[in-house]
This record gives structure tokens, C-alpha cells and sequence, in this order.
């Protein structure tokens, strides 16, 4: 049981993060969320940089094990696209291997998908805030690493609140 005792803003100097003053200051932080230049770039709002951010509350025996794995899984996911992301700029996505492709594929929707409509931005999107479970989050997200959307366009993920909203949007869009 513990709780936010303060929040704090560190700079990082040119985003190195290897710089000794932010390296310093983030081993001393339970949780650090990395707010990524590229991923704003990509319109992607909040641009929270998944593969960065860390937490030290992320551990089976606090979150539960089907937490856990669920975040390790998309971190998995993620980390393979922007592994692959050098090679699709050289040669394309046609020339990946077709497991390659779905990686690719789901990482784009888990991306897409956490931009997720927030009260605080209503008057910047336009567009209702939504406050979304755990659970439904957690349910949704083990279900795109399963594979369940694949059908579904990239698109249909982007700012809807539940995977039941990508799902409608999709049969909007076709």
C-alpha cells in the first residue's frame, strides 16, 4: 500500500538518457514515463514511449501474473516492430517474412490503440473523454496479441476508448 508522494519533471539534455545527471535521477525513481519526440511526430497522443517508461510496481507478484505477461507482451511486440523498422525503411514491408508482417501489423494497432480519448484533452480532440478498466484494457490488449483484430484496419484502433469501440469504427470505415 503505498502511495504518489510527489511527481517530477526531469530534463533530459539533447535525449540522451545516458547523460549522467537523468541517469542518476532516474535510479532513484519507482516509475519513469517517457514522453518520446517520435512518437508525438507520429500523432500519437499521449506520446508515451511504451519501451522506455519503466516501473518498478511491474512485477507478477503486485500486478498479478496475467498483468504482467500481457505488458511484457506488448513490450515484446513493440520492441520487434522498432527492431524491424530500419529494414521496412530500406526494403519494405513486402520483403519481411510473413510472421514479420503480423508483428508488424499488431504493433501498429497496440500503437493506434493507445491513443486513447482523456478528459484533460477534450477541448484539444474534440472528442469525449472516456474512462476505460483495467480489465477492459487488459482484455483488449490480450486480445490483439492473439491475434483476434488482425482484420481490422490499423486505423480503427486509433482514439477509441475499448476494443468494442475499434470494432464498430471498423464496420464504419468499410
Amino acid at each position: 500500500n503505498g502511495s504518489i508522494t510527489s511527481v517530477q519533471a526531469v530534463y533530459v539534455p539533447a535525449d540522451d538518457y545516458t547523460d549522467p545527471a537523468p541517469a542518476t535521477t532516474f535510479a532513484h525513481l519507482d516509475v519513469s514515463v517517457t514522453l518520446s519526440r517520435e512518437i508525438f511526430e507520429q500523432a500519437i497522443f499521449p506520446a508515451v514511449d511504451p519501451l522506455t517508461s519503466t516501473s518498478r510496481l511491474l512485477e507478477p507478484h503486485v500486478v498479478g501474473q496475467r498483468h504482467y505477461d500481457i505488458a511484457r507482451g506488448v513490450q515484446e511486440i513493440l520492441q520487434r516492430y522498432r527492431d524491424l523498422r530500419d529494414i521496412i525503411a530500406i526494403l519494405g514491408i513486402e520483403e519481411l517474412s510473413p510472421e514479420d508482417r503480423v508483428v508488424v501489423g499488431r504493433a501498429r494497432r497496440i500503437q493506434q490503440f493507445l491513443t486513447q480519448p482523456m478528459f484533460v484533452a477534450e477541448a484539444y480532440t474534440g472528442m469525449s473523454g472516456a474512462y476505460v478498466s483495467i480489465e477492459d484494457n487488459l482484455s483488449s490488449m490480450e486480445q490483439i496479441l492473439a491475434g483476434n483484430y488482425d482484420d481490422l484496419p490499423q486505423d480503427a484502433f486509433r482514439m477509441v476508448a475499448t476494443i468494442e469501440d475499434a470494432v464498430a469504427k471498423a464496420k464504419g470505415m468499410r
